[in-house]
């Protein structure tokens, strides 16, 4: 028979200062788990939301980035009037070729510099990937020395106002406004007309990268198959959201181990600090133990609601360590994407999911830190209780 719960609640309940202090280690450990797993995920959000299905994403065949890709301008007039493109009311093929090149620019407020990425597009394409929204000014014009910056760099580096100038290898190009893409990876890229841009930046050769909207995306492996053997081209295709998420994995990935990590550094105090209190718990209720003992209770009864009480401890732990979290959701912060060498704006995500994974961090601590004082309760003799009583 086991011990009712609310039993473990009243012990609880009975030690404030201890629970609460037990308690806040835990919080704080897993605080810094949630908010390195909201990092991680506020950035794959950020590129993965940059990307559509209905989009095939063409690069240079070996590229595993649009810095490193170069797709000719034949090859590019081959891929845009393939039959596979869909087109607009008017009969233009919605297909985006883009130049793309890595520039360097001061922050704001900060010593030093960082990449930014600045693309060269179409304006009259700009719809076939996400369609900016202006928050200040106006687009572009078209064939101008004019250029529009995303508005989640444009406050954190130096000329990105509106009314500014930006120079461009000796050329100045005139901020005219800042557009919003839906919390995209676009909103950390500067973004011009690729037929001015690209004779000033030397990339008159070949776009970077090439994106169409696909007539039926249903047909992608075989628009792939077609492209991809096409000696002509010598490209490689991808879903563009299979793209991005492909560019976010690898530092997604390494921003969960290191959180990971310093967590389970933080943890070992944590549940250190959870075991001597459940220790201390123990020796202090031989009393109640050997009366559990007396009433009939087995020992591993006694030693699962030691653990219970542990976990319970732990979890109100998990929900300090939540709610210390929650305020970093929607910060804004930045990092390097390794892939393009450029700097990537992004908001901390405090999802669900990553709140639950706080909880059950904390019932894995709250077992740890609670099972060899269990035990030791579980072990005492009816005989030896009732003495020490």
């Amino acid at each position: 028979m086991a011990i009712p719960i609310r039993y473990n609640v009243r012990s609880v309940l009975r030690r404030p200062v201890g629970t609460f202090t037990t308690a806040l280690g835990i919080g704080l450990t897993i605080a810094i788990l949630i908010a390195a797993f909201a990092l991680a995920e506020g950035f794959r959000a950020t590129l993965v939301s940059a990307g559509s299905p209905a989009n095939a994403f063409v690069l240079r065949k070996g590229a595993d980035s649009e810095i490193s890709s170069g797709v000719s301008l034949d090859a590019t007039n081959v891929i845009c009037s393939s039959p596979d493109v869909a087109t607009s009311a008017d009969g233009r093929p919605l297909c985006s070729a883009e130049m793309v090149v890595v520039n360097n620019l001061k922050r704001i407020g900060q010593p030093g510099s960082s990449n930014v990425l600045l693309r060269g597009i179409d304006a009259d394409a700009i719809h076939v990937r996400t369609a900016p929204r202006l928050v200040e000014g106006r687009m572009f014009a078209p064939g101008s020395d004019e250029v529009v910056v995303g508005a989640k760099i444009a406050p954190r580096f130096e000329h990105c106002r509106v009314g500014d100038v930006l120079v461009f290898q000796k050329r100045p190009f005139k901020v005219v406004g800042h557009f919003a893409a839906g919390g995209s990876a676009f909103e950390s890229e500067i973004w011009g007309d690729a037929r001015v841009l690209m004779p000033v930046m030397h990339r008159e050769g070949a776009f970077q990268s090439v994106t169409f909207r696909m007539r039926d995306p249903a047909r992608f492996a075989a628009i792939k198959q077609l492209l991809e053997e096409d000696p002509r081209l010598g490209v490689q295709v991808q879903t563009e959201d299979k793209f991005f998420a492909e560019q976010a994995g690898t530092l997604a990935t390494l921003l969960r181990i290191v959180g990971t990590f310093i967590t389970v550094i933080m943890a070992v105090g944590a549940i250190f600090g959870a075991a001597n209190t459940m220790f201390a718990s123990v020796g202090a209720r031989t009393r109640e133990i050997a009366t559990l003992l007396v009433l009939g209770f087995r020992p591993w009864a006694v030693m699962l609601s030691f653990v219970i009480e542990s976990v319970i401890i732990a979890l109100i732990g998990g929900a300090i360590g939540c709610l210390l979290a929650l305020p970093i959701n929607g910060l804004t912060t930045s990092t390097t994407n390794f892939t393009s060498f450029s700097e990537v704006a992004f908001s901390f995500r405090v999802t669900p999911a990553t709140l639950l994974t706080g909880m059950v961090a904390a019932a894995i601590m709250g077992v740890l830190g609670g099972f060899l004082p269990a035990l030791r309760a579980s072990r005492q003799t009816l005989a030896t209780a009732l003495r020490k009583a």
